[in-house]
């Protein structure tokens, strides 16, 4: 059975900067929009969100550290429902946020307090889904460290089982980069 049809004016399409093409049959459009709504696009923050350090608060949060040696770090995450996805899973978004912590936690086990870090690149491979209250372990490490770049390898396996859940690899500037 077909949905009926959203009114532009129910929708996030309604705000006036919203630019839709007539190009897009109305059927499509229709869906798009039923779909933007279930995951939350057309909502509103929260007041309680729109403080300062938010994100950073809500990540720290279900961070605990366990283990820190000179390159090595090993954290515990807690999968809280504030950082699930839609599907009860790890939302991505937040498992690259832990990450981002991670690494530059781990880069500063060998990195001297006196340069700056910038992250330069991330990449994750997100190989299954760790579930709504899971605990899962991160062991950070650094493959390489120089003058100017130091490398962080990071796993995420389940507490529970020891199952891989993601990798992760983080490259790390350090400022101000040394004179050649």
């Amino acid at each position: 059975m077909a949905k009926p049809p959203i009114a532009l004016s129910e929708s996030f399409a309604s705000n006036s900067r919203a630019t839709i093409s007539k190009d897009i049959p109305e059927e499509h459009l229709n869906q798009l929009l039923r779909f933007l709504e279930r995951v939350g696009i057309s909502g509103n923050v929260p007041d309680y969100c729109n403080t300062e350090d938010f994100y950073s608060d809500l990540i720290g949060g279900i961070l605990k550290p366990l283990t820190v040696l000179r390159g090595r770090i090993t954290c515990l995450v807690s999968v809280k429902p504030a950082v699930t996805n839609k599907f009860g899973g790890f939302h991505g978004g937040a498992i690259a946020a832990v990450a981002e912590a991670v690494s530059f936690a781990t880069a500063r086990t060998v990195v001297a307090e006196d340069k700056e870090l910038f992250l330069g690149e991330l990449s994750i491979s997100y190989l299954s889904s760790a579930p709504k209250n899971a605990e899962v372990i991160i062991d950070g490490s650094v493959v390489r460290s120089g003058r100017n770049l130091t490398v962080v390898a990071l796993e995420f396996k389940l507490k529970k089982t020891g199952n891989l859940m993601y990798t992760a690899r983080a490259t790390l500037y350090h400022m101000p980069v040394s004179k050649l």
